[in-house]
């Protein structure tokens, strides 16, 4: 046993030497995911999986709440479907994995492992839609994509990943815009509420959003380091597959009419994210909304007399409350060794009860997010532990969004902005002039890109930080991963 103890406890590479490295950590030894024997792909092992159940059930419940239905369309795409919408294909092309023989045949059209489903579903929305009276098809399926990416890393960027994708269909391109922007809303909820996790959310630029898109819509989170990570995406695709797909419908003057279409999403990387937001040098730190255990209690002697019996009872008194409660009785590990696992998994309250606590009526409470303890009463510890929990989900929040703020700096010319993204490590809100070419030029030379066009806007003033011109709106740059 000692030998397990000592490779548990090996400390995490401390996030302010090697970022990277402390994500991997914190990733592996949390026992989160595992590496697969095909490059750039991931296993997501049960307390991983467990968190990502936490994002799609609370996710498909607002889904439900507006009327969507989940449906579910295939992973193989024909080539000829693929390329009917210019735009999008060019967009996807270098990252699409193909099928070119079933069993001992080679196919006579090649087939892509699906890296977002717009063709297909159009392919059957055209099949399916007649008339007006039809409308709107809200629909949503939950599924795996491939993406063929160069660079990987788990939950961020991976060849497959688990994801959403809503794919709805409106009379009118009011309907569409509302829905568009009623799912980036859901998005910053699950963000928000959920994971306690803050978010800008806005418009994307021209140069950043969905291939095919017309307007794509973001939430944007910083991350530990000062990068950002795009956290869900809402897209306003207008008539641009409809047209392509040939999807039509009789309209109320018995016309034949296009609908307009929107698609939106949110993946795994959002776990990466939470990580990202949330968590320290010594693992995991867990929002109690998201923790797959709330609540794990860690019996001191639990083989003196009475002590399983209180803790079996305060147990089933934190159940009965509605939270999910772990006791952790292995026999065969010390109560050190139980502490550290406790806190390196993230779980938000670890409570400790032993004899000399029973004498005093009492268990000690330990939270994970402030590395702090208290003495609770046996008599009401499940109400103080409810109480606990839901301050620990607003502190985390607090927390992140302090970080977040102190840590978005206004620039007004180019010097003041390469300091921010090369030495403050921070987002740079800047007076922007739309411009294309310009855009490219900054990513170029600083790998910075505009993450969102917040709808919040501030006035730094009418003039373009880059190019000194009257300026369209403030927008946000930073590095992203």
């Amino acid at each position: 046993m000692a030998k397990k103890e000592n490779q548990f406890v090996e400390a995490i590479t401390p996030m302010e030497d090697d970022f990277a490295q402390w994500y991997t950590d914190v990733i592996t030894k949390t026992d989160l995911v595992d590496y697969a024997p095909i490059k750039g792909f991931m296993v997501i092992k049960p307390y991983g999986f467990a968190l990502w159940e936490k994002i799609r059930d609370y996710a498909d419940g607002l889904f439900k709440e507006t009327g969507h239905k989940n449906v579910y369309f295939p992973l193989l795409i024909p080539e000829s479907l693929l390329n009917k919408e210019a735009e999008h294909v060019e967009g996807f092309a270098p990252e699409v994995a193909w099928v070119t023989q079933g069993g001992n045949k080679v196919l006579e059209e090649r087939l892509a492992v699906r890296p977002t489903s717009e063709t297909i579903i159009c392919t059957m929305y055209a099949k399916w839609l007649n008339s007006y009276r039809q409308l709107p098809f809200l629909y949503n399926q939950w599924n795996s994509v491939v993406r063929w990416e160069k660079s990987t890393r788990p939950f961020l960027r991976t060849s497959e990943f688990l994801w959403q994708e809503g794919h709805t269909i409106h009379e009118t391109e009011q309907e569409a815009i509302d829905e568009t922007l009623q799912q980036l809303a859901t998005y910053k909820k699950v963000a928000e509420d959920l994971m306690a996790i803050p978010v800008i959310d806005g418009k994307k630029s021209e140069s950043e959003k969905f291939a095919g898109a017309s307007d794509t819509y973001t939430i944007e989170a910083m991350m530990h380091d000062g990068k950002a990570l795009q956290s869900g995406t809402s897209h306003f695709l207008g008539q641009h597959f409809t047209k392509a797909f040939d999807i039509t419908f009789s309209d109320r003057d018995g016309n034949l009419a296009h609908p307009y279409h929107t698609s939106w999403g949110i993946s795994t990387r959002l776990i990466g994210g939470l990580i990202m937001v949330h968590s320290d040098n010594r693992g995991l730190v867990l929002p109690p909304k998201m923790a797959p255990t709330q609540v794990i209690i860690i019996p001191i002697a639990a083989n003196k007399g009475g002590v399983m019996e209180v803790v079996d009872k305060v147990a089933a008194d934190l159940k009965a409350k509605g939270i999910t409660v772990e006791v952790d009785d292995r026999s065969n590990y010390s109560p050190g060794y139980k502490f550290n696992d406790a806190e390196m998994k993230g779980i938000p309250v670890r409570l400790e009860i032993g004899p000399k606590d029973i004498e005093k009526n009492q268990a000690l409470a330990f939270r994970r997010d402030e590395l702090t303890k208290s003495e609770m009463s046996l008599d009401t510890v499940a109400d103080q532990v409810s109480t606990l929990l839901d301050d620990i989900q607003k502190n985390l929040f607090e927390k992140a969004k302090k970080y977040r703020d102190e840590r978005i700096y206004p620039a007004y010319n180019m010097d003041e902005f390469v300091d921010i993204i090369e030495n403050k490590k921070g987002f740079a809100k800047v007076m922007w002039k739309d411009n294309a070419e310009n855009e490219a030029k900054i990513k170029e030379l600083t790998g910075a890109t505009i993450r969102v066009i917040p709808f919040a806007q501030e006035d730094l003033g009418d003039k373009c930080f880059y190019t000194g011109e009257k300026a369209d709106h403030m927008v946000i740059f930073a590095k992203a991963y």
